[in-house]
């Protein structure tokens, strides 16, 4: 049977944690920086975990080697 091919742009864009879990960053944080406040740029830094169930599934079928 052939390798599966894994999405690369996936690759770029998430984390998979050891118990399964999807990881991201969070989005708006890279241009228009000085009107947001310093609070919202620190919950900005944080990773976020994908919640629905069928996102996972959708997700981890992407990335085959995760």
């Amino acid at each position: 049977m052939p390798k599966l091919k894994t999405k690369k742009g996936l690759v770029k864009r998430v984390k998979l944690t050891k118990k399964g879990k999807v990881k991201y960053p969070a989005c708006g944080k890279s241009h228009l920086l000085s009107s947001k406040n310093s609070k919202r740029l620190r919950r900005l830094r944080r990773r976020r975990i994908v919640a629905g169930k069928k996102d996972i599934k959708y997700i981890k079928r992407m990335l085959p080697y995760g």
